[in-house]
């Protein structure tokens, strides 16, 4: 069984930087929107996990979303629903109890559920924190491939080149660059096939390509 650095291709006396660095590409390759799998897109967060953990080489390493020096901020909770299974069942986005039936709908972790969003983190960090693989393409909010919709609670976008304003103000917002800004959020994943979003999508793999040395 390959070893958690042979997983991130670094080795072991590498420093955090690097570390980072080569998890954030690992990352990007075993995507299933870039042409991966699930499989190897949890595998290399679970390698990353042992490096961080010290599992790996006795030695713990610190995080860079570690929030021990942040003076007790919140984890802000994130529920979750994924927009492809509401035709499946006939709700709509705009139903007021919307989250009341996915709760009750049965549905598996990776369409309906919950995670906690460390400080600093994106909300799409987070959801790959804990092995969710949501749409993505440039990471840079040059394009609308991670939308989300927010139904409820506040995120904030640090970068946005490519959401007009009319539809922030109905709720889009980017999960790669988006920390929430409550102690609570509900919001829509996987909303790239709305028809409004159409002309603001980038394929992924050629975007990545054309991007090499970003």
């Amino acid at each position: 069984m390959a070893s958690p650095f042979e997983v991130l291709a670094v080795d072991p006396d590498a420093s955090d930087e690097a570390i980072e660095r080569a998890y954030r590409e690992r990352v990007k390759e075993t995507h299933p929107d870039h042409g991966g799998s699930l499989e190897a897109f949890q595998s290399v967060r679970a390698a990353y996990e042992r490096i961080l953990s010290g599992e790996a080489d006795g030695t713990e390493r610190q995080r860079a979303d570690d929030d021990s020096d942040d003076g007790g901020s919140i984890h802000p909770r994130v529920e979750y629903l994924n927009y492809e299974v509401l035709d499946d069942h006939g709700w709509h986005a705009d139903d007021d109890d919307l989250f009341e039936k996915a709760a009750g709908a049965g549905l598996d972790d990776d369409d309906y559920g919950s995670f906690r969003v460390h400080p600093r983190e994106s909300v799409l960090e987070a959801a790959e924190r804990n092995d969710f693989a949501w749409p993505f393409a440039c990471r840079g909010g040059a394009c609308a491939n991670c939308a989300v919709v927010v139904l409820s609670g506040a995120l904030t976008t640090r970068v946005d080149h490519v959401l007009p304003d009319e539809m922030v103000d109905r709720g889009f917002q980017l999960a790669c660059n988006g920390i929430p800004t409550s102690d609570e959020l509900q919001l829509l994943y996987n909303v790239k096939h709305m028809a409004e979003l159409e002309e603001l999508l980038l394929p992924p793999r050629p975007f990545e390509q054309a991007h090499s040395d970003d």
